[in-house]
């Protein structure tokens, strides 16, 4: 499939810097104190060609960034990560906690303390070493999520890395050899309803990112969603490919292809992770990566989940320097962001055992 030619989009208000030949692309201009609707739409159009933008120096506070990042759609919550009597460190349930920042009890049932860096040690730390492989966020929920929104609220010192990257899996998908576009979209033309379909599981990317640590985990133990691999992204009519650390593993497409909205557990294909290795690896080669470096305490990154892939980047600040990052977490309105889950089902916490209102669309594997 050859690569589309995508004209350069035509902007009154925002000016847009190219990152990388492809996709990405800094943008700037945004009156947050004021952004109109014919700014937002701007931005929105801006993404629909990036994939990835990034502001800088936003002055967002959390309301301020919980509200921007409203008007793209309806939000998730991580109240459900929140049990047993343990409190977030801010006021806003819509922003994930996406830094090495905690704030527990040095010893138990102690006081809570200052904010302070993440034992680079502790199960918190293993668990998030699942960030630092390419995925998309959400992928594991029954409703995918479409745009993410990241804000700097903490910086550790220039030097100490903690870039995040981004690959343009559109891209990477409209440059798959044939034969492997023929297998992911069942049959030589691209047939929506026949593709190939994923499955996805937290627990899968998390014993990848730790694999020692979680040794004993298995993921086909925890309920997965599915979702196509191959297919269309709305906003840009592009193709797209959806993979990343969460895929666990390939399954066949239901006989006449279509979503039933209750939920669908399909027959794994043979050599089914070897295939799902192949795409992770086409789509995060060099040629379609960028490395976006954190300048400014209000810096954000947004990024649409259904174009690119991301991961959180290598760094010396672990355990010494805090890095406090706050994402909201936009939910997929598109025709495909059930993908082939039950409709309205429950999102699971990791690690909540499987239950009826948790399987997403499939039982415990």
């Amino acid at each position: 499939m050859p690569g589309l030619v995508q004209e350069e989009p035509q902007f009154k208000t925002i000016q847009v810097k190219k990152l990388h030949p492809t996709f990405a692309a800094e943008i700037s201009g945004v009156d947050f104190d004021n952004v109109s609707d014919e700014q937002f739409s701007e931005v929105v159009a801006a993404m629909a060609k990036y994939g990835v933008c990034v502001l800088r120096n936003t002055g967002l506070s959390d309301a301020a960034h919980v509200a921007f990042s409203r008007r793209f759609g309806e939000l998730d919550s991580a109240k459900r990560y929140f049990a047993n009597g343990r409190k977030q460190r801010y006021d806003h349930y819509e922003l994930f906690d996406a830094g090495n920042v905690t704030i527990e009890p040095l010893t138990p049932g102690g006081p809570l303390t200052e904010p302070r860096p993440l034992d680079p040690n502790c199960a918190r730390a293993h668990a998030n070493r699942g960030n630092g492989v390419f995925h998309c966020d959400s992928s594991f929920n029954p409703r995918r999520a479409s745009f993410c929104l990241l804000r700097a609220a903490v910086l550790p010192p220039p030097g100490n890395g903690g870039d995040t990257l981004f690959a343009d899996s559109r891209t990477a998908a409209e440059e798959l050899d044939e034969e492997t576009l023929a297998l992911l979209a069942g049959g030589k033309d691209v047939d929506e309803n026949r593709g190939l379909i994923g499955a996805h599981s937290m627990a899968h990317s998390r014993k990848l990112g730790s694999p020692e640590f979680f040794s004993d985990l298995d993921p086909t133990q925890w309920s997965m969603t599915r979702h196509r691999i191959l297919q269309r992204h709305t906003p840009s009519g592009r193709m797209n490919l959806y993979v990343g650390a969460h895929l666990h593993h390939v399954e066949e497409a239901p006989d006449d292809g279509v979503p039933s909205g209750k939920g669908q557990e399909g027959k794994e294909i043979p050599d089914s992770w070897p295939l799902v290795q192949k795409l992770n690896a086409h789509v995060t080669q060099d040629k379609y990566v960028v490395s976006v470096p954190w300048h400014d305490v209000g810096d954000v990154i947004i990024w649409d989940n259904r174009a690119v892939l991301h991961r959180a980047g290598p760094g010396t600040f672990e355990g010494k320097y805090l890095r406090d990052l706050r994402r909201t977490t936009v939910h997929d309105d598109s025709p495909t962001a059930w993908g082939f889950n039950e409709v309205g089902s429950e999102f699971s916490a990791f690690f909540t055992p499987p239950t009826k209102a948790a399987t997403a669309g499939g039982d415990a594997r």
